[in-house]
């Protein structure tokens, strides 16, 4: 078994104070939460600034200490080990002492032991962070080639044996593109380090309660709803004192996310710029650990610009040598196009603006203040940079939810369709070259956050998620293996294009994305056995390529009216041999159908008579109303006959003609109105692929 844990993120909204009993507004308690963050931001600033340096770093970096015992996973835990406490004076009681710099000189504050752990322990997470950048510096600083535009072979060879594991080709094109500035401003000279290459990092205003004990915060859970969190939070900007330090009781409320059994535990508070307190709640529960070996039925999907996710499912039949990948050859579409084009639309707005802005500020500049137009122009820019900000949280919001919606389509498919594994392409191989114009919108594309969204709703399902090589699915055949020719669409394959794919070889012809799909599935089948899994993280990967065909087993036909009536001749007895009732007839006389069409009304050419008995036009249409044409029917201005309300379903919604399921919404299946993906369906006995290895077969009619 295993722990699985998210983070749930709630509001506080209001707190009572222990003390006195009085409730505390969200205005005020935003302030009182403000003071404790602005305090445990100074704590980290001081601490990562006065540690900012190579050789901090270097004693860091190898995580024992001077006597070689391992540190401890907690960061505030580690630093004291070091001898790296926070500047200033401290105590050996539960509480010191620190200096904060006021505007009227330096100010003495009370801040307890366990306020000054959460600002330690955000400053060991902000150096453990830059540990792996220091590496990818240090190993392109020391092979660092005559024209870093253009490696050599020898020069990558050299590379790749002192760069960390796991490093992308976008970190390591980032990253010379950084150091070559940084020459190109000083003259050819090479920075030292990563410290002399970057500032010291930026510290946020947060409160990690992870980091304290039950002296400044406690949590419990009221009920499966519910939780109540105790903090003991400064009454003003700078305590002087115990006394300036009160017990405050925020109730809040759990979104549905957070299971009833779910273990709670320290959040962290982050006072937010629009006035909220928004506060992280970690919860984690028990899951089963999925197998990384052993799969039989797997999906794979393939990354795309429009269609953002397109997979396909398949089956390993044999081992060995005799191993092969079937697939039905249904594919599986994401298809999230009028997203991606609002998103494009979004982000072009935030250039548009961040250009407008950069505009007013350099002309505000260039006038100086004395000019009247000076404040005009400065008033011109704040507007846009709070209108850049909202753009940017809409483009931020847009993508969490499109990731989670296609992580939850993916899982759906996956867990329907029989799988105990899913495939997808790593994105530390998956890089876009050439200059096509799709490397812009691939390049802004949520793949990071749909990966771990991924990740995290098939740990509840029991699915397991492996990562195979990008490099090549898109350039061979699945079916032969040979080298694939991209084309626009089927109809134009003697032009170059990128959506369709087809095969000179064995002529096969289909989109793309489902070719690289099946590519992938079969891919991550073939090489299971050379799954590894990252101990730090549980991400599994396969590195190894092992390439194989993919064979397409088509579906059992349905049962139509031709095969039934070739099952009944052979089954009725013979026609005796004699003379026919009617000589010349070969077959029955059909039955006499009215020419008159269902959806034409009957027109009868009886005259219609009052009740008094007067006699009068023939009954037949009203010329008062507008009927329809004889091919005409329901959706052309013509009313849908109405079912009776007894036939409609339990909560009366109707049902679909086609699928004889409920009707529901777009927004209801996919989390969007203009998201066009492939409906989950579960596979029938009349298909495969089953997870006991057994032979598909038809179900037997009742």
């Amino acid at each position: 078994m295993a722990r699985l844990t998210a983070t749930a993120t709630c509001t506080a909204f209001r707190a009572v104070v222990e003390d006195g009993g009085h409730r505390v507004g969200q205005r005020v308690l935003y302030e009182r939460v403000g003071f404790l963050a602005v305090l445990c931001r100074d704590l980290t600033a001081r601490l990562v600034a006065a540690r900012w340096d190579e050789t901090s770093l270097e004693v860091l970096a190898p995580g024992v200490d001077e006597r070689g015992e391992v540190l401890p996973s907690k960061g505030w835990m580690a630093l004291r080990r070091l001898g790296w406490n926070t500047p200033g004076p401290a105590s050996a009681s539960a509480s010191a002492s620190a200096e904060c710099a006021g505007a009227g000189g330096t100010v003495t504050v009370y801040v307890p032991d366990r306020v000054r752990r959460a600002g330690e322990e955000q400053a060991a997470r902000t150096l453990r962070l830059a540990l792996h950048r220091r590496a990818v510096a240090g190993a392109l600083l020391a092979t660092w080639p005559a024209d870093p535009s253009r490696r050599t072979q020898a020069e990558w060879t050299a590379l790749r044996k002192v760069l960390p594991a796991g490093t992308s080709a976008a970190e390591i094109r980032n990253r010379t593109r950084q150091i070559r500035d940084f020459a190109r401003a000083h003259d050819g000279r090479l920075p030292a380090g990563l410290c002399e290459l970057e500032e010291p990092p930026a510290v946020a205003a947060l409160v990690l309660l992870a980091a304290m004990d039950r002296q400044q915060t406690t949590l419990e859970r009221v009920d499966p709803g519910r939780a109540r969190l105790r903090v003991k939070l400064p009454l003003c900007a700078a305590p002087v004192s115990r006394r300036d330090w009160a017990w405050h009781v925020i109730d809040l409320r759990l979104p549905a996310t957070v299971e009833a059994d779910a273990l709670l535990h320290a959040p962290t508070l982050r006072p937010t710029p629009g006035g909220r307190i928004a506060v992280d709640l970690p919860h984690s529960r028990p899951v089963a650990t999925s197998k990384a070996t052993g799969h039989t039925v797997a999906v794979g999907f393939d990354w795309g610009v429009n269609t953002l996710l397109t997979g396909a499912v398949g089956r390993l039949t044999g081992r060995g040598t005799t191993a092969r990948v079937l697939t039905d050859g249904r594919p599986l579409v994401y298809d999230a196009t009028a997203i991606s084009a609002k998103l494009h639309r979004l982000r072009t707005h935030r250039e548009h603006l961040a250009v407008k802005r950069d505009h007013y500020r350099a002309l505000a500049a260039g006038l100086g203040a004395p000019h009247r137009a000076w404040g005009e122009l400065l008033d011109r820019a704040a507007v846009l940079e709070r209108e850049h900000e909202r753009v940017c949280a809409r483009i931020r919001h847009l993508n969490d939810a499109l990731a989670w919606s296609a992580a939850r389509w993916a899982v759906d498919q996956a867990a329907a369709l029989g799988a105990s594994v899913i495939y997808l392409e790593d994105l530390a191989t998956l890089e876009t070259r050439g200059r096509r114009r799709g490397n812009a919108r691939l390049s802004g594309q949520v793949r990071g956050t749909l990966t771990e969204a991924i990740r995290h709703l098939a740990a509840k399902r029991d699915l397991t998620v492996v990562t195979v090589p990008a490099r090549g699915t898109s350039a061979l055949c699945p079916r032969c293996l040979a080298a694939l020719g991209h084309h626009p669409a089927p109809d134009r394959l003697g032009e170059r294009g990128w959506k369709w794919a087809h095969c000179t070889g064995c002529g096969l012809s289909l989109n793309r994305d489902h070719a690289a799909a099946r590519r992938i599935v079969s891919r991550g089948l073939l090489a299971q056995a050379h799954t590894t899994t990252d101990h730090a993280t549980g991400t599994r990967t396969v590195r190894t390529t092992v390439d194989g065909p993919v064979t397409v087993v088509r579906r059992p036909k349905k049962t139509t009216r031709r095969m039934r009536r070739a099952c009944h001749a052979q089954a009725r007895p013979t026609r005796p041999a004699g003379p026919k009732a009617t000589p010349g007839k070969a077959r029955p006389t059909p039955a006499r159908r009215s020419k008159t069409s269902r959806r034409m009304p009957a027109v009868p050419t009886v005259p219609a008579t009052t009740p008094a008995g007067a006699v009068k036009r023939p009954a037949g249409h009203d010329t008062q109303t507008p009927t329809p044409s004889p091919g005409q029917g329901p959706g052309h201005g013509v009313p849908a006959p109405r079912r009776p309300e007894e036939l409609l379903p339990g909560d009366g919604r109707r049902l679909s003609r086609e699928t004889c399921r409920q009707r529901t919404r777009a927004a209801e299946r996919t989390g969007f109105h203009h998201v066009h993906a492939t409906e989950v369906h579960s596979l029938t006995p009349r298909f495969g692929p089953h997870r006991d290895g057994t032979r598909p077969r038809r179900a037997r009619k009742a």
